[in-house]
């Protein structure tokens, strides 16, 4: 059986792996960005900082409709998105993976999920507990106190004196509280999905091709059966033939693959003039993301800023008073960086852990090359902007701090502003950015049943962020790795 597994990011890298490592049959995995082996440029490497053009979709989302276009960076390499991303390994919490059992989908409640969470780590720090790996392909540990820059220090401090409660391991089941964030970086360096599951042990398997610099234009389809793939590479398009075909695009990436092979909501292919194959309403439907905000500060010393230092090392998680999970991702930014670099100045972010409101990603039509429309429409929900409000007036309090004021003083918005309830409600909705996490534009349940499966569609399966029901409390990198070890043993059929 010829298995093709369409995208080589955090997903389709593991799957790649798992599926030829028991297993002889031919795996041909296919990636539209660029391949360098060991041999990974400077801005891959950092893992101290988002790499934010030189291997890009380059994407634009609008926040709100107070907002114009802001990048959206998504990750065009072997790799994807965990090539380019901040290194934080946050799995989530137990409640994320329950509340998706709870929507009737079986095999992923948390016991199921934390046997692959266990199997795809190497924690560094926490290996020997029982809710932790010790032995898995990615490295993950939190820096040392010795490590922290003066104002990753001085949140930490501030935390503390805010009666926050201390938290070791922001990994640990229903943890809280804050700490050093659990990274996937050693000593500097991003340990993406390639490095750790695409070794050159595993490229070396006769059985496996990664073929990179390929855009997959669709999946070609007969009746109730997927044949392959159309590409184009080289300038040529043709067709590569396939007993199985593994979708792992991402949630614009695999989104806009299903729409142009006419699966989707029967009027939106019309609209782009794709004859429907599948009418599946619910592809497409929502988009998914953490909607972000922060307060920014100039550095009172040119000492305790250096736009080399790490832009992020920690993190305090917030859980209101009768919450079941986190409702707030509050962080330090030691520099503000930019496409043109790092400028002179220090940050508080915020981001809404579970976000009532939902965007929307369309297309205008069948082109492969025709990058889609996203709205992402946060703070819609009055809920969210309540959060946010009580987030941004938390950090303010952090702000005040003796380790923080003596670093940093506030410039945007002013402090004025920072303080009022009435002018956060109204600066929020024009000042807000994505957390980069974009999600759930195929939900399991509804566009496919729990095993990434297209009702009456055989031989295709989606295995990547898409398929989320729902958004975990957390960044979403160390989630899309556990659905690419879970699909990697199913589709071996070792599970």
């Amino acid at each position: 059986m010829r298995t093709v597994v369409v995208g080589a990011g955090a997903a389709g890298a593991i799957i790649a792996a798992r599926l030829t490592e028991h297993r002889s049959d031919p795996v041909l995995l296919l990636e539209a960005g660029p391949d360098y082996g060991s041999e990974i440029p400077a801005d891959l490497a950092d893992g101290t900082r988002n790499s934010l053009t030189a291997h890009d979709w380059g994407l634009t989302h609008r926040p709100t409709s107070s907002l114009p276009p802001f990048p959206l960076p998504r990750g065009r390499v072997v790799g994807g998105s965990s090539a380019v991303n901040t290194c934080i390994a946050l799995r989530g919490q137990p409640e994320d993976y329950d509340e998706w059992a709870d929507r009737g989908l079986n095999g992923w409640s948390w016991a199921e999920c934390l046997p692959a969470f266990k199997r795809l780590e190497r924690d560094l720090d926490f290996g020997d507990r029982p809710h932790h790996g010790s032995d898995g392909p990615l490295p993950v540990r939190r820096h040392k106190a010795s490590e922290l820059v003066p104002w990753q220090a001085g949140f930490l401090d501030a935390c503390e004196r805010s009666g926050l409660p201390a938290c070791e391991d922001t990994n640990a089941p229903h943890a809280t509280g804050y700490g050093c964030h659990a990274m996937n970086k050693i000593e500097g360096r991003r340990i993406s999905a390639a490095e750790a599951w695409l070794t050159p042990e595993v490229r070396s398997r006769e059985h496996l091709t990664l073929v990179a610099d390929t855009l997959v234009h669709r999946v070609r389809i007969d009746g109730d059966r997927v044949l392959g793939v159309e590409v184009s590479q080289d300038g040529e398009t043709r067709n590569i033939d396939a007993d199985r075909v593994v979708l792992c695009g991402g949630a614009f990436g695999t989104l806009g693959l299903l729409l142009r092979s006419g699966i989707g909501p029967k009027a939106e292919l019309d609209r782009m003039g794709v004859t429907c194959v599948r009418d599946v309403p619910a592809v497409g439907s929502r988009l998914l993301d953490h909607p972000g905000c922060a307060l920014f500060f100039r550095p009172k010393a040119d000492a305790q800023f250096d736009p080399l230092h790490p832009l992020i090392q920690t993190v305090a998680l917030i859980r209101e008073e009768g919450a079941i999970r986190n409702t707030l991702q509050l962080q330090a930014g030691s520099c503000i960086p930019t496409k043109w670099g790092a400028i002179r100045g220090v940050s508080l972010m915020m981001s809404v852990c579970k976000p009532h409101s939902v965007g929307r990603a369309r297309f205008k039509s069948a082109d492969p090359l025709e990058k889609p429309t996203i709205t992402s429409n946060f703070y819609r929900d009055p809920r969210d902007l309540a959060l946010a409000v009580e987030g941004l007036g938390f950090l303010s309090q952090l702000a005040d701090s003796p380790a923080l004021k003596g670093l940093g003083w506030g410039f945007y918005p002013t402090q004025f502003a920072a303080r009022r309830e009435w002018l956060l409600r109204r600066w929020i909705p024009v000042a807000c950015d994505s957390g980069y996490h974009p999600c759930g534009t195929v939900p399991m349940g509804e566009a496919t049943d729990d095993r990434g499966r297209i009702d009456g569609l055989e031989a295709l399966t989606i295995a990547d962020a898409s398929l989320f029901p729902t958004i975990p409390a957390s960044n979403i990198h160390i989630p899309t790795l556990m659905v690419g070890e879970r699909f990697g043993a199913w589709l071996s059929g070792i599970a």
